[in-house]
């Protein structure tokens, strides 16, 4: 690892007497916090497979190479830097991606602020060149989007190019490629006309067992469950599916009562007695199987919240039919979304038309644990992406990227446009913001401008770093294009230019966005911080 002086510090500058002393955070890190982030940073960008890694207070090592997780679990103490991972977690939250992308534009804001202020031109000036030109690039950003348009059938050749685009940056080529598919598909599978995406419809599982290239999507369910009765099918097929909110078992009276009997058959009474409900309540679920499996080779599966009692497993079992219990209430929603019908709580009004179906209901046994897939469902609005893995690690990166992918796809449909990536948009801006926003501006917020045209540059540099490329010959020969008229980005493989609309290379209109909204405004919160105060008790919390 290079023992470059990578240090991040509140300094103290001397600027002439008519004007207060401001401090400035420099771009980079110190050692001891951030070299790990500066690190990831500069080279997160690269489709090449590197890693940051976390070593916790237990010794426990978390391998990550997505910046949301590894500045929320990196412990920051500097207070400036804790605002700028503050930031970047805020961007996942919001649009799902730029995260590094925000820590990256935010310092080099910084590093442009810091030649200004050196030769004694104040923080207020840059700011204000700042406000000027994020608003002139997030009106270029209206100009240069790439509309799609989604209707009903969106285009599923840009959701998979946003998708493959993102996932890249997180995981390996050929794995990133086969959960492109997977992603896409998961979205179109739950999206409904007129309606917002709910992600919490795609439900994510995960089994440690095979390879992760064995991670596939389920267009239905997987349970983390199964049967609780050794006599029930482990496999079948053409299966109506009940979904309820029943208790099935015998539960004791809350007032204490004695019951004294003086023969076996008072006793049988008694037992008889307390059971009846519950005897009655399985009856009718299994008379409503007679009902629609009786005369063909379909099978019944009931799904149910709430428990159900052994001798009532044992009377559903004679009966051929599969009984899972205690489901989570996640599930209950997604089953209906899934096999269709409805979740009954009751069972006094049973009718064909509240079961679901499903064409494929089977238990897996993998070790002790046993999962119940509910698959070959008829018009699945929730589904399920199974992720496997050899080891732990890779089933979390994976999930991590899985995360991402599905909202960068969920952005695309919303926002109805795309964006140019491979750093064609941030050298298209800069040439913008040079060429004819500077000249409209009048004094010394023109550097303002100039400094914020410059930052921009941080994301094909970055990207020429992590390819091994030469920055300047690289930033030369896209602003050289980018002056003929060709809209291009970066070719990490050979160093050229390339158009990035013909190699399928698209990032998110919102991210974009929100990384030009953000990023300026704690550059300027950080730029005028006139006094560094520590602070007593009156800003705890109130006890």
């Amino acid at each position: 690892m290079p023992q470059r002086g990578c240090k991040m510090f509140l300094r103290q500058i001397s600027v002439p007497k008519e004007q207060s002393k401001c401090y400035l955070i420099s771009l980079f890190f110190s050692f001891d916090f951030s070299f790990l982030l500066f690190f990831f940073d500069f080279y997160i960008f690269s489709q090449f497979f590197i890693l940051c890694r976390l070593v916790g207070g237990a010794g426990d090592i978390k391998l990550t190479k997505d910046g949301n997780t590894l500045l929320k679990e990196m412990q920051i103490q500097n207070p400036t830097a804790i605002m700028i991972a503050r930031t970047a977690v805020a961007q996942d939250d919001i649009s799902g991606d730029g995260t590094t992308s925000t820590v990256l534009f935010i310092g080099e804001l910084m590093k442009q602020s810091e030649r200004c202020i050196d030769e004694g031109m104040h923080p207020r000036v840059l700011v204000d060149g700042f406000e000027i030109a994020k608003r002139a690039t997030l009106q270029f950003l209206e100009k240069f989007k790439t509309p799609v348009v989604m209707g009903n059938e969106p285009d599923k050749e840009i959701l998979k190019m946003v998708a493959r685009t993102t996932l890249r940056t997180k995981l390996y080529e050929a794995l990133a490629d086969q959960l492109t598919d997977i992603v896409v598909n998961g979205i179109l599978c739950i999206r409904k006309p007129e309606e917002a995406i709910d992600l919490f419809m795609v439900e994510i599982m995960h089994m440690r067992h095979k390879f992760d290239a064995d991670t596939r999507l389920v267009e239905g369910l997987v349970l983390d469950h199964g049967s609780r009765h050794p006599d029930m099918k482990r496999h079948a097929e053409n299966c109506h599916i009940l979904t309820c909110n029943v208790s099935l078992e015998y539960e004791k009276s809350e007032i204490n009562a004695g019951f004294f009997y003086s023969n076996a058959e008072q006793r049988e009474a008694m037992v008889t007695a307390e059971r009846r409900q519950v005897d009655e309540r399985v009856k009718k679920i299994i008379e409503l199987k007679h009902k629609v499996c009786s005369g063909n080779d379909s099978n019944f599966v009931v799904i149910n919240q709430k428990g159900i009692d052994p001798p009532s497993l044992d009377m559903l079992a004679r009966e051929g039919i599969i009984a899972l219990r205690r489901a989570k209430r996640r599930n209950m929603e997604r089953l209906v979304l899934a096999c269709g019908g409805e979740a009954v709580n009751s069972v006094d009004d049973l009718t064909p038309e509240s079961l679901g179906w499903a064409g494929l209901v089977y238990e897996h046994v993998l070790g002790e644990e046993k999962y119940t897939f509910v698959e070959n469902v008829k018009n699945p609005h929730s589904c399920t992406i199974l992720i496997k893995g050899p080891n732990d690690h890779t089933i979390a990166q994976i999930k991590d990227a899985i995360r991402d992918g599905l909202r960068a796809v969920k952005n695309t449909i919303e926002d109805e446009s795309v964006v140019l990536g491979a750093g064609a948009f941030e050298v298209a801006a800069r040439q913008y913001l040079v060429n004819e926003v500077k000249k409209t501006v009048k004094g010394r917020a023109q550097l303002g401008v100039e400094a914020f045209a410059d930052a921009l540059l941080v994301v094909p540099k970055t990207l020429a770093e992590n390819s091994g490329l030469d920055t300047q010959d690289v930033i030369i020969a896209l602003k050289g294009e980018h002056d003929r008229g060709n809209i291009v980005g970066l070719n990490q493989n050979t160093g050229e230019p390339l158009d990035p609309q013909m190699e399928g290379i698209f990032d998110n209109y919102s991210v974009k966005r929100q990384i030009i909204n953000s990023g300026p405004v704690i550059a300027s919160q950080l730029l005028l911080v006139d006094e560094v105060i520590r602070a007593g008790r009156n800003m705890r919390k109130p006890t």
